[in-house]
Order: structure tokens, then C-alpha cells, then sequence
């Protein structure tokens, strides 16, 4: 695993917390292309903010952190 990898999975770990006090899970799934692969679920999954929660917090650490990082998706 390169350290590019290795620095989205610790921000990821970071964030986990935020989302489980609120009843949501994140997942890492891969990254690919200068996209991070994630799954939200549990409270997140059905939460009207979730493209809020991924784009304008989850995305935006990443990208702050890593510039290798063009996009966050969520897959279902």
C-alpha cells in the first residue's frame, strides 16, 4: 500500500468518530484514478446531508491533506 493510501485511510480514521456519535459508519474502499472510494452508512445512508457531509467535509479534509485527491464518492 503506497503512502498516499495510507495517508486517506488515517484521515478516514479521523472522521470515523464524528460520523459514529451520530449514528453513521464510513468505510474506505479504494482509490483509483484520483478518487477516493467510500461507503457511508448507518444513519449517513439515509441522512438528507449526506452530499453535504461528503463533499463539504469528508472531501475537503482529504483534498486539504492530500493533493493527490481530485474527488470523494460515496458507493452504495
Amino acid at each position: 500500500m503506497d503512502n498516499v493510501e495510507e495517508k486517506i485511510k488515517s484521515i478516514i480514521d479521523e472522521l470515523k468518530p464524528f460520523l459514529i456519535s451520530d449514528g453513521g459508519t464510513l468505510e474506505y474502499i479504494k482509490f483509483e484514478d484520483g478518487i477516493v472510494f467510500v461507503k457511508l452508512g448507518g444513519a449517513c445512508a439515509d441522512c438528507a446531508f449526506l452530499d453535504v457531509t461528503l463533499k463539504d467535509g469528508i472531501e475537503q479534509m482529504i483534498m486539504n491533506e492530500v493533493p493527490e485527491v481530485k474527488e470523494v464518492r460515496n458507493v452504495n
